[in-house]
């Protein structure tokens, strides 16, 4: 392997002539073999990295602190890496020290080589354009490093609302294919009182809406950002005007509406818009889990669980067991939960243990962020694809239910009394018989006064009841919402 020699703070070290990167990164890669994952694995951050960069390079050229050919090299470069190009050049592991230095460096060398190239010059000719000198002019790690999760954040999230929004679409056709489906509701695994299917699916839809709104929320904080603070937010080594251009090229070159802090030194030490996305991302994982523990509870069976719904079949589920058959699906994502909540504990540790003015540790708040994200993301669209929109009713199981059930004695309170309703529950509890039949074998309604006050659409919504008696014939009359002003 031939080699090219670079120099840095603690001496010479020979690199790989044809990388791109250069000796600090080869030292990070040394120092740090923690994950064996490459920074590279996040496609958003290498491109919110070359973004930076890029801006940097326009705005001190449009100050005259940057010639037009280096900076004209650099934003090439930039551009080719924002395209998806020597991505595999990005070698240092996820987790690293040095509050995201080696990144930083990571990016800085490999814009530096590959805009010599362009220049027609070879790797490592830093005399004419150095990494930190002209890639790395007007900037610090400390503000390029949280500004770059910032903007891979913002990206990675909006992709994951888009994929809260197809899994939403898919609850919600559910909803309304099981609209008219009656079944009994529970509290605490007890029978409650009868519900339909479409409402039970059409919860799973609301809450994702709703967390869908939380975290567009959230990530208008990750838009404020810190460049220009240089090393503590004091600016040193900048240009007065730089701060506003770099963010102004930003919104340009990115389409993210970044605004510039309003105190650097502040932004430069404070994690608490990860802190706040972590923790919404985790209320997004923990309801997304209860929702696929309730798949996984009424497809209970097939014989004797629930056996309310159908999962689809997507694999064999036993070595041992034949024709036995799992929701593998609900499980991969109540495993992707779990994840979440414990990278939720990690950035809440890891942003408590920044000191003074910089938090060391925004490296590991990265990683954390990043997996929840794409797994979450992942999640849904698998949960969407290959669960939920294959979900059928047991119809005449769910319809069976409901008849035998006890729980719609509560039906019968308003015209029977609590006392007379208990004693027909526990009757029936003990006779095995069913409600209906022994409210007639009482003559506390008749058959027709029961049909009409067990019919489905007044079991599972809001109606007011009365029973009245004209011209010697008793009748039930429900009445349905009326308009309050």
């Amino acid at each position: 392997m031939t080699t090219r020699r670079e120099h840095d703070l603690l001496g010479d070290r020979d690199v790989p002539a044809e990388a791109y990167y250069g000796v600090h990164t080869l030292r990070a890669v040394e120092n740090f073999p923690i994950s064996g994952t490459k920074i590279s694995i996040y496609p958003d951050l290498i491109a919110a990295l070359a973004s930076i960069k890029l801006a940097a390079a326009k705005s001190n050229q449009e100050l005259g602190l940057l010639d037009d050919v280096r900076a004209n090299a650099i934003v090439a470069a930039a551009e080719e890496i924002r395209a998806g190009a020597l991505h595999e050049q990005f070698v240092v592991d996820v987790i690293q020290g040095g509050a995201g230095t080696s990144t930083n460096m990571n990016a800085n060398e490999v814009i530096a080589n590959r805009a010599l190239e362009l220049l027609g010059r070879t790797k490592g000719d830093y005399h004419f354009l150095h990494p930190n000198e002209h890639v790395n002019m007007s900037q610090s790690t400390n503000d390029v490093y949280p500004t770059a999760l910032k903007l891979a954040g913002y990206s990675g999230i909006m992709r994951l609302v888009d994929a809260m929004a197809v899994l939403r679409g898919a609850f919600e056709a559910k909803s309304e294919e099981f609209k008219d489906i009656v079944k009994m509701g529970r509290t605490q695994l007890q029978d409650a009182v009868p519900m339909t299917l479409g409402q039970e699916f059409s919860t799973y839809a609301v809450m994702l809406g709703e967390d869908e709104q939380r975290l567009k929320e959230a990530v208008l904080l990750v838009c404020e950002i810190n460049m220009g603070a240089t090393a503590i937010g004091t600016g040193i080594n900048s240009h007065p005007d730089y701060a506003g251009l770099v963010c102004r090229h930003l919104r340009t070159t990115t389409g993210i509406p970044v605004v510039t802090a309003a105190n650097l030194v502040e932004a430069t030490q404070d994690c608490g818009a990860f802190v706040q996305l972590s923790g919404v991302l985790k209320r997004v994982a923990v309801k997304l889990s209860k929702t696929c523990n309730d798949l996984r509870l009424l497809s209970s069976g097939p014989r004797v669980g629930l056996g309310e719904i159908n999962l689809p079949p997507m694999q064999a589920g036993s070595s041992i067991m034949p024709g036995k058959v799992n929701p593998v699906i609900p499980e991969v994502v109540n495993q992707i939960a779990f994840e979440v909540i414990g990278n939720d504990v990690t950035v809440s540790f890891a942003a408590e243990a920044g000191q003074l003015q910089l938090n060391a540790f925004e490296p590991i708040i990265a990683h954390s962020l990043f997996k929840s994200v794409n797994h979450l993301r992942s999640g849904c669209l698998t949960l969407a694809e290959k669960c939920v929109s294959g979900i059928t009713a047991n119809r005449e199981h769910l319809r069976r239910g409901v008849e035998r059930s006890i729980g719609i004695v509560t039906a019968l309170n308003p015209y029977i009394g609590y006392a007379n309703a208990t004693e027909i529950a526990q009757q029936a509890l003990v006779s095995n018989k069913s409600v209906y039949d022994l409210v007639l074998e009482k003559k506390l309604l008749t058959r027709e006064q029961l049909d009409q006050i067990l019919q489905p659409e007044v079991l599972t919504q809001p109606r007011s009841f009365a029973i009245t008696s004209a011209g010697g014939k008793t009748e039930v009359v429900t009445v349905g919402p009326r308009q309050i002003d």
